[in-house]
């Protein structure tokens, strides 16, 4: 039989035969040919999931993927498509960075600051606070 059986794919890429078929029926990848029903694919097959697991491991989601590998002019250098998708990545990753220490010092907050003795008690005091600051 010609072409690589899923299972084949699967262990030199290191991902499970269900999330290529996964991606298979989201349209990330194209359809694989059936030989007596048994998908079977050609070498190609490897370098496109190697770059969706790159692009998963780097934090682009799936609609992230697809708009890299379909989104764009097909005469578009990858480069390109990289830097504009990476650019818009990173700022989402700032601005998530920003809302975790602000998180992260809202806690160290909490766990210095109060010293209520019930939760009503704190939450008069979070209102005293928020109505002081015009929040």
């Amino acid at each position: 039989m010609p072409g690589l059986t899923i299972s084949d794919v699967a262990r030199r890429v290191g991902l499970r035969p269900s999330a290529i078929r996964y991606y298979e029926q989201i349209g990330i990848l194209p359809p694989a040919k059936r030989v007596n029903g048994q998908r079977r694919y050609d070498r190609t097959i490897l370098s496109q999931l190697v770059l969706i697991h790159y692009a998963r491991q780097s934090g682009f989601t799936l609609d992230e993927i697809r708009e890299l590998l379909f989104g764009f002019n097909p005469r578009m250098r990858a480069e390109t498509r990289w830097q504009k998708l990476s650019e818009r990545k990173l700022a989402q990753l700032e601005a998530s960075i920003d809302e975790i220490r602000t998180v992260q010092h809202r806690l160290s907050q909490l766990r210095d600051s109060c010293h209520c003795k019930t939760l009503e008690e704190c939450g008069e005091g979070l209102l005293h606070r928020k109505e002081q600051n015009g929040l």
